[in-house]
């Protein structure tokens, strides 16, 4: 499994990053697309710290953040998730833990990760539909681009 989610979280750094990037390059600053990537980010975090069994991290859920802030949580996020996998042999564990709104659950560390970098996708997808909206071209952030590019198959 260290070898699938390694992969898994390259790639999401990688379509986080791209999303960013696109952001930036247009000079997003609608409250609505900022919120969603902040939400993203704020999900990485959260997920990272119950599953380390740490306090929760200084973050909010849906709170609003400058683009700015974005990229270095963006990074921040990415980098640890890809120490976390890259330390740790054994993903297959239960845990319990309290969500936002303080509900007791309990799921397997590996769904917990699968379930992550799906989140991410989803709201990804509601970034580039929004940015279509308001007629701003979106990124391709699909895991076979990613793969593509890694491949050096298709440029960036």
């Amino acid at each position: 499994m260290k070898k699938y989610f390694l992969k898994l979280y390259h790639y999401n750094f990688w379509a986080n990053d791209r999303i960013l990037k696109c952001l930036n390059r247009q000079g997003v600053t609608d409250e609505k697309i900022l919120t969603l990537m902040g939400h993203i980010v704020a999900a990485q975090f959260l997920w990272l710290h119950r599953i380390k069994g740490l306090p929760p991290p200084a973050v909010k859920l849906w709170g609003s953040y400058l683009l700015t802030q974005l990229l270095e949580m963006a990074d921040d996020a990415g980098k640890q998730w890809i120490e976390y996998v890259e330390a740790t042999d054994n993903f297959d564990r239960e845990l319990t833990y309290r969500n936002y709104l303080n509900e007791p659950y309990t799921n397997n560390v590996e769904m917990i990760m699968i379930h992550l970098v799906n989140h991410s996708s989803y709201h990804r997808a509601q970034i580039a539909m929004l940015l279509r909206q308001k007629g701003m071209e979106p990124v391709n952030t699909d895991f076979i681009t990613y793969d593509r590019v890694m491949r050096g198959q298709l440029q960036e």
